[in-house]
């Protein structure tokens, strides 16, 4: 859990650990909402001309520990507080912002909306709903025909 990656891989770029499968990847700044849209654009659009699978590294920064019982004591408050700074959701903000799209009010108002939805409709249907049917544990699966999924693919 708090092995860092260059410890313990010899790949640290694992956009490129599927080089050896002819599967290409890419690193994307996961904390940039326009980057991660254009990437995955573009890995899509290479499935989908049947070309294989493709690999996207989404670089982000994990803000809390690993689990409940990570204190995430190894990290500095310096690190957390420059990474907080990249929050994607912020990052997105500002720029709308900056561009005329919305206003601050605009967004708080938005902000206010979400989190009432989330508190008054979205956790009480949640807990009232019942367990999903296992039965269904494959549908929407996009996968269903890929012969790289079903092993037609070497």
């Amino acid at each position: 859990m708090g092995t860092s990656v260059a410890r313990s891989s010899a790949q640290t770029d694992f956009s490129q650990r599927g080089a050896s499968f002819n599967i290409p990847g890419v690193q994307v700044d996961g904390m940039d909402v326009r980057a991660v849209n254009s990437a995955g654009n573009m890995a899509v659009e290479w499935c989908r001309s049947g070309k294989g699978p493709f690999i996207l590294e989404m670089q982000t920064y994990r803000y809390r520990g690993h689990s409940m019982s990570d204190s995430n004591a190894y990290r500095a408050k310096t690190e957390e507080r420059m990474w907080s700074k990249r929050d994607p959701v912020i990052m997105l903000r500002d720029r709308l912002i900056d561009a005329g799209q919305m206003t601050l009010r605009d967004y708080k108002n938005m902000d206010t909306e979400i989190l009432d939805e989330i508190e008054n409709q979205v956790i009480a249907f949640a807990e009232s709903s019942s367990e999903p049917d296992v039965a269904g544990v494959e549908n929407y699966v996009l996968a269903e025909n890929d012969p790289w999924v079903k092993g037609g693919v070497h």
